[in-house]
């Protein structure tokens, strides 16, 4: 049973207790209008939203869950444990440009790690108004970070206390947050015992729906009364609402009933703690939400339609223009979700601009086209009645909107007409058909998976955005990707397949007669809509299980074949026209991807050779010196940097040298070849290393490449100690004393190479002392998306006293050893953009050196 089910049978539950009061007091802390919290699935990577507050959950079905490496400030949040700040849509568009491509409205939002003592639950979310900067925002966000600790802290003991870990694997609950209102409203609450019928009403609400005490004591009466007064036409909803409660299943959203007075009613119900999960009592709150009925009155006598829904979508208010104009009479839109009440409202361009309403703090303004009313047309032809101009207003609480027949002289001058940004009527209705969107599914997907895919380079980053965006949208449980090789296909990528299942299709020519083969040599899907289906289909072909529908996708690239795509669900199921057309656009932007991916790898593993090639393959030796040097490409971009590092004989002495071209491709490394020859031919005359800085920089201001480059040049005498630097806008090199202290080098320098063919070189001189240890490196190793640089020098001083700390208790300190230690823990880092080159260099001792 899953955990939402669970707490379901007792009642609200501790865990939805918790996820309630934690989201209720981070919107209020946070100054939000909404907020969630996600908790992870036991699907593993699978997140799922448990508690939505202040939003209608339908319209934002698309984030009910989601993978915890998609590119989302969510899955971030949980994945590395920080907190994200989004104070606006210009930064939510310059980090997550995916999750703004899909709610692309302007409003802020938080996310906190829900975390325990040893594991990570989830996120918690808040929406709110968008803010100029972070700082108007951070008080919030502490406050919310303190809301986190505490739920994850109890989280822990309810761990403890179950049998099952805590997860959420069910729909989540959607919730209306307090009324910011002023007014209050009046109130009272009412307890049902099934077993006897008896209700039990308190003072309040007994004056509010004008009961009277009954004979079997001051505050009973039974149930057909209770109905009776709160909904007198509709009295059977709220007698099955009492009794699925009673058995476990309250209704997902608070009921609205309208009163015999008039007045429209809020009616909430839930299981007392403790109480058992099917029978016992059932508690309720009744809200009277008509206090403003004076407003209503004056509303009702206006000449357009207006209409308020609460920010679950449920309408509280119609005047009867509105009721006209919408086609239901108004008995039929209150207390009812807008897209129930008005089934042609609930398209994808009008739930866009609803989300945007509740959002953004902006009002939308937008047109609609209303069905025919055929009792009223004698021609199939539109008129101008057929649209409608809506304007919706976003408040703390409600939605205010209002409607009027459009005007096309009006808002045309106004530059917005039923044409602009209209949705399209439906092919072949005349114009008089249901309105259909025209930014629908068929283009809405394919858009989202490509701006996914956008940061996929490899085959197996596509495969994996590919199973992470294409498998939860369309509920699918299996997913097989094969690529074309050499006229066979080869398998890439697959998942929820049985271990070895597909191992015998593994390299299948394309003269072979099964699905996966026959829609890529025919260019045409192939849809089953259930296992028994495909085996008719294709007699003899192995299944992996014996329910199920499959989709055959062929993947075509610029009419190139790249391979296939193979869709599985775990149930029989039909696919439609509209379902076949987006996997088919799919199919396209999947076989591009995949086709760039495997250009790109192919680039990659040329470009990896000519950087190993520029590199030297061994560094020189000298009996007083061991140097080791080590060099890691970026784990982002397709080209090959621009970092070197190489050791020089110098007279007497040794030169170390490090540098860092700008930019990645063939010609920063083409730049970085003409570098690094022009300071092994200054190195080899014993220029001083001012010198060496200056002549280089006069050579790349020559050749004038559009590129500048940092470098760092030591001249060290092996015998002495003694060294002497110059540096043209490189990070400091480290050096780890004897005794394990370590410090960054205070080393003036200048300019960096090839911007300014005068700038001066200043020249430092220092010692190295026996056992001391030198570090030069590229500042990839030490620069890091919004950390500080001067950080992570520190952090690379740390780590180098530490490598060096074992092999020195040892008594014979490897510098290969240290060097692999500082360069396993950067290939680590999954998100390292930047190439990294760093060079290690510490005097022996001489032979017969008491030390």
């Amino acid at each position: 049973m899953s955990a939402g089910a669970e707490d379901a049978d007792r009642g609200p539950g501790r865990l939805t207790a918790l996820l309630i009061d934690a989201c209720a007091q981070a919107i209020g802390a946070a100054g939000g209008h909404a907020g969630g919290v996600y908790l992870r699935s036991r699907t593993p990577g699978l997140l799922r939203l448990a508690v939505l507050a202040g939003l209608p959950g339908p319209l934002f079905r698309s984030w009910w869950q989601l993978h915890s490496d998609s590119p989302f400030p969510v899955a971030d949040t949980y994945r590395l444990g920080v907190r994200v700040v989004l104070p606006n849509a210009t930064e939510t568009m310059r980090r997550y440009p995916q999750f703004a491509a899909g709610l692309p409205f302007p409003f802020g939002s938080l996310y906190v790690p829900v975390a325990g003592a040893a594991r990570t639950y989830g996120v918690l979310t808040v929406l709110r108004p968008p803010a100029s900067d972070t700082a108007e925002v951070l008080e919030g966000l502490d406050r919310m970070e303190r809301l986190a600790r505490e739920l994850g802290a109890a989280l822990d003991q309810l761990d403890e206390d179950r049998e099952t870990p805590v997860a959420w694997d069910d729909e989540p609950l959607c919730l209306r947050t307090p009324p910011a209102g002023r007014h209050a409203q009046r109130a009272g609450s009412f307890a049902w015992d099934p077993g006897t019928g008896a209700v039990t009403l308190d003072e309040p609400l007994r004056a509010l729906l004008g009961v009277a005490a009954a004979a079997g004591g001051p505050a009973a009466t039974r149930l057909g009364a209770l109905t009776g007064a709160l909904a007198p036409d509709d009295g059977h909803r709220i007698a099955a609402a009492l009794r699925q409660t009673a058995a476990g299943r309250p209704p997902a959203l608070p009921l609205y009933l309208r009163a015999a007075d008039g007045a429209l009613l809020l009616a909430e119900l839930w299981k007392p703690p403790g109480a058992p999960p099917v029978g016992g009592p059932v508690r309720g709150v009744v809200r009277d939400t008509s206090a403003g009925a004076v407003a209503d009155a004056a509303a009702d006598l206006l000449p357009d339609g207006v209409f308020c829904v609460d920010r679950l979508g449920t309408i509280v208010y119609a005047n009867p223009r509105a009721a006209g104009l919408l086609g239901r009479p108004r008995a039929r839109l209150l207390g009812h979700s807008l897209w129930e009440a008005v089934p042609w409202l609930g398209q994808t361009a009008y739930e866009d601009h609803l989300r945007g309403a509740l959002l953004s703090p902006e009002p939308v303004h937008f047109h609609v086209r209303r069905p025919p009313d055929d009792s009223r047309r004698t021609t199939p032809q539109p008129y101008e009645g057929d649209w409608l101009a809506v304007s919706v207003h976003p408040g703390p609480d409600l939605l205010t909107g209002t409607l009027r027949p459009a005007n096309r002289v009006a808002d045309a001058s106004a530059g917005l007409t039923p044409e602009h940004g209209a949705p399209r009527t439906a092919p072949g209705t005349g114009g008089t058909g249901p309105a259909v969107d025209a930014t629908t599914a068929p283009v809405y997907r394919p858009i989202v998976l490509a701006v996914a895919l956008t940061e996929a380079v490899t085959a197996r980053q596509v495969s994996a955005v590919v199973m992470r965006e294409l498998l939860p949208a369309f509920g699918g449980r299996r997913l097989a990707i094969y690529l074309l090789q050499d006229r066979h296909l080869h398998l890439a990528w697959e998942t929820g397949f049985p271990p070895g299942f597909l191992a015998p299709f593994e390299g299948v020519a394309l003269d072979a007669r099964l699905p996966g083969v026959e829609t890529l040599t025919s260019g045409r899907p192939l849809f089953f809509d259930s296992m028994q289906a495909l085996a008719a289909a294709y007699p003899g072909i192995p299944l992996d299980a014996t329910e199920g529908a499959r989709a055959f996708l062929p993947l075509i690239a610029s009419g190139r074949p790249v391979g296939s795509c193979i869709l599985g669900f775990d149930r029989a199921r039909g696919f439609g026209t509209e379902e076949r057309t987006v996997l088919t656009a799919l199919a396209g932007v999947i076989a591009h991807a995949m086709e760039k991916a495997r250009r790109y790898e192919t680039e990659t593993a040329l470009a990896r050779g000519l950087q190993r090639a520029l590199l030297p393959r061994r560094l020189p030796a000298h009996p007083l010196l061991e140097t080791a040097g080590r060099y890691l490409p970026g784990t982002q971009g397709m080209d090959v940097g621009g970092d070197w590092y190489d050791v020089v004989a110098s007279g007497d002495g040794m030169a170390l040298v490090i540098g860092d071209v700008q930019g990645h491709g063939v010609q920063a490394a083409a730049t970085m070849g003409q570098l690094r020859s022009a300071v092994r031919a200054f190195a080899l005359g014993d220029r001083p290393p001012d010198e060496v800085l200056s002549g280089v920089n006069h050579l790349l201001a020559d050749l004038d490449p559009g590129l500048f480059a940092s470098c760092c040049y030591i001249r060290l005498d092996p015998a002495t100690g003694q060294a002497r630097a110059a540096r043209a806008g490189h990070p400091p090199p480290l050096l780890r004393h004897p005794d394990g202290r370590t410090e960054a080098l205070d080393l003036p320098g200048g300019m960096v190479l090839g911007v300014d063919p005068g700038t001066p070189y200043p020249l430092t001189e220092f010692r190295v002392e026996p056992g001391a240890v030198l570090a030069l490196y590229t500042d990839g190793l030490v620069e890091r998306p919004g950390t500080d640089i001067d950080d992570g020098i520190a952090a690379l001083g740390l780590a180098l006293a530490e490598a060096g700390a074992p092999a020195a208790r040892q008594g014979s300190p490897s510098l290969a050893g240290v060097a692999d230690r500082i360069a396993v823990a950067a290939r680590h880092t999954t998100d390292r953009p930047d190439d990294i080159a760093l060079l290690l260099a510490t005097r022996r001792h001489r032979h017969g050196d008491p030390r």
